[in-house]
């Protein structure tokens, strides 16, 4: 497992071009690069160059590339829940949650992919896992139900929200491409080789819609009820 960076080899150092380097704003720079360019463009060369720093600096701050794209995904995680106040509605709460994991995802749809799967082992992660769990337990859970709920709570919304923001990152003419498919293709379908595709023909086009929010709400109401159903007995 990576191990984070002393904070002595992280000391404040303006570079050559005299920008004062931090472990923020490499990692803005290397969120900017990656929505510039895709993934791709995360390496050590191409940070350095639109830092104006030589590349060994970085090492300063982070073991690797891969302690970055940690950094990044725990940046994804704390911009979204910044601000975020649990209210007594835990149900509401979750669901605020949910949409704003989204929205993080979406105003970084090409880095998502990079998050969505990690476990940052970083503060803003851990508070947030601190924060879903413990309106699990407000709920009624016990201990160890309230984890594994959680867990199947956040990988659903992680995964809605990481598909979501794929579909972002496509080119335009992809995108367009993808919801005119449900438009055109799906409406000249032979009905006797697809009767049940016949038969919503006209809701079809709402395909291109997003699921999140339908499919989140699909998951609290379940949640909800086994809520319920804890306090009955």
């Amino acid at each position: 497992m990576t191990t984070r960076v002393p904070q002595e080899r992280r000391r404040r150092r303006p570079t050559l071009s005299g920008v004062l380097l931090s472990e923020d704003l490499i990692v803005e720079t290397a969120l900017r690069l990656i929505g510039e360019h895709g993934p791709e463009a995360l390496s050590v060369r191409r940070l350095g160059a639109a830092l104006g720093c030589d590349p060994t600096a970085l090492y300063r701050y982070f073991h690797d590339t891969d302690d970055l794209v940690l950094a990044i995904a725990d940046r994804i995680i704390g911009d979204a829940m910044a601000g975020f106040t649990a209210g007594d509605d835990w149900v509401a709460s979750l669901r605020e949650v949910a949409l704003r994991v989204r929205a993080g995802y979406l105003a970084h749809p090409r880095a998502a992919a990079m998050a969505a799967h990690r476990v940052t082992r970083r503060r803003n992660e851990i508070g947030a896992v601190e924060t879903g769990i413990g309106l699990l337990l407000t709920a009624g859970f016990p201990p160890a139900e309230a984890a594994r709920l959680y867990l199947a709570f956040i990988d659903t919304v992680l995964s809605h929200a990481a598909t979501e923001a794929a579909f972002h990152a496509l080119p335009p003419q992809q995108r367009e491409a993808d919801h005119r498919s449900w438009r055109d293709v799906y409406q000249d379908l032979d009905p006797a080789a697809y009767p049940s595709l016949t038969m919503v023909r006209r809701e079809l086009p709402a395909m291109a819609d997003s699921s999140f929010e339908p499919a989140v709400d699909l998951l609290l109401e379940a949640l909800a009820a086994r809520a319920r159903a804890h306090k009955r007995r």
